[in-house]
């Protein structure tokens, strides 16, 4: 299946892609499609089983609220922040929900089954829904796995080959940086022309400008709300914010003038994650939890090279292309990677829209790619209490700066040419991942989160 630019970037609501987003996207599906049914108008109850990573680290990533919200039919690009706290309050009050077609059914926190010790065949992130009649008889059951990056897909779909899927054809496919590489050389085109003639197949070129140019203002909107916003965020760690203050700071201008653009780099990473662990709206940029690393590279990438439209989608369009290829060849999931598909990804991405603004051929961009993640190769995710934010805030910051220096590395200071190409270092991503222990893949049992006990 081809992908869209806009499949890698989503608007939506934090703290997760694949605990949060997903579920909540899978939630909506099966209530739709229940509702659709002959079974419809039977349905009395419905109860969600969570499975492996999502039972380990659902409650800090608040996934049983985003199975309250799909239940009800609300969708992660759109749901407001008022509709969140009223369904919120009427389950916490009534134990109800309402449905999407406006029948208000029984929901306590027992029908949400945390099942830690089990997992579905197809992935870590699974979930089983069941609807009963009156009578308790089962009416219909379906599972879905969140495969990373607000990615779902049913059953059905989890046994079908990626090149089986139906989807628009486009004219200069490709599953590999080295087919990209080769499509720029014979047809003389950037990475970004590649994707964006691409993305012919699925709108027009004004309506992909558009929603382009959406999803940057969304990303700096998010930005300046964690810029202007302090306080503890939720979850028990009482972790204070920090970019706002920060923020202040650098605002009057004392700063070291050799390192204020790092400065600027990591409040901006910063505001986008708060804004993420406090379950704001954010871009999925490719993931949740690495949601402030591109965001951040194309605020600096705008306040200390390029602002105007073209550099902006040239960096995001650029920036895509190199998620593709993870999501096709290897995984955006940190239940399956570990944070390497998480913020390893998103540096990677960064590092690449970065080398196209500053004027880095296809292999330059290639290997500012490439460098971005070798770096972040065997990176855990270890999330104290299961929350997005200690390590995960911090290390968006890390990400970005990576990021930078790789684009640095390979258009400032390199030629393009490079030993270990980025095919490569997305294949061993994929074996590493597929090597580490799940203590370290999203279940909070090791590292950080086991030997910091009284965070």
């Amino acid at each position: 299946m081809n992908l869209s630019v806009l499949d890698l970037f989503k608007i939506g609501i934090g703290p997760s892609s694949s605990h949060t987003v997903g579920p909540m996207l899978a939630s909506c599906r099966f209530i739709e499609a229940l509702l659709a049914s002959p079974h419809g108008p039977a349905v009395a109850r419905v109860v969600v089983e969570l499975y492996g990573s999502l039972a380990w680290t659902g409650k800090g990533h608040a996934t049983d609220r985003a199975v309250l919200l799909g239940l009800s039919g609300e969708r992660p690009d759109s749901v407001t922040g008022e509709r969140i706290e009223a369904i919120g309050a009427r389950f916490e009050h009534q134990r109800q929900i309402v449905l999407p077609d406006g029948r208000a059914l029984p929901f306590t926190p027992d029908d949400i089954h945390w099942l830690r010790d089990q997992t579905l065949s197809f992935h870590p992130n699974g979930m089983r829904f069941h609807a009963f009649d009156a009578a308790g008889t089962t009416l219909q059951t379906a599972a879905y796995y969140s495969v990373g990056g607000g990615f779902v897909v049913s059953e059905a779909e989890s046994h079908q080959s990626p090149d089986t899927v139906t989807g628009p054809t486009v004219p200069y496919p490709f599953t590999s940086a080295e087919e990209l590489l080769t499509i720029g050389t014979e047809r003389s085109m950037s990475i970004a022309d590649i994707v964006l003639a691409n993305e012919a197949a699925f709108r027009p070129e004004a309506e992909t400008c558009a929603k382009i140019d959406a999803i940057w203002r969304a990303m700096d909107d998010c930005i300046e709300r964690g810029l202007h916003t302090g306080g503890i965020l939720p979850g028990g760690l009482k972790v204070k914010r920090r970019a706002a203050e920060m923020y202040a700071r650098l605002s009057t201008g004392v700063a070291d003038p050799h390192l204020a653009a790092l400065d600027w780099l990591n409040v901006y990473a910063l505001a986008v994650n708060e804004e993420n662990a406090a379950g704001g709206r954010v871009v999925t940029a490719p993931t949740n939890g690495a949601a402030g690393i591109v965001p951040a590279v194309l605020k600096y990438c705008t306040v200390f090279h390029r602002n105007d439209a073209d550099a902006i989608r040239r960096f995001l369009l650029t920036a895509s292309a190199i998620g593709m290829l993870y999501k096709r060849n290897a995984s955006l999931s940190a239940a399956e990677m570990g944070c390497q598909g998480e913020v390893g990804v998103a540096c990677s991405m960064a590092a690449a829209g970065l080398a196209a603004v500053l004027g880095g051929s296809n292999a330059q961009i290639e290997n500012a790619a490439e460098i971005g993640m070798e770096h972040n190769l065997g990176l855990t995710c270890d999330p104290i209490k299961g929350l997005v934010q200690i390590p995960c805030i911090e290390r968006n910051t890390m990400g970005a700066v990576k990021a930078v220096n790789a684009a640095r590395l390979a258009v400032l200071h390199g030629d393009g040419t490079h030993q270990v190409s980025l095919d490569s270092v997305i294949k061993t991503m994929k074996q590493t991942g597929l090597d580490m222990q799940s203590h370290y893949k999203e279940t909070s049992t090791g590292g950080l989160a086991v030997n910091v006990p009284d965070c």
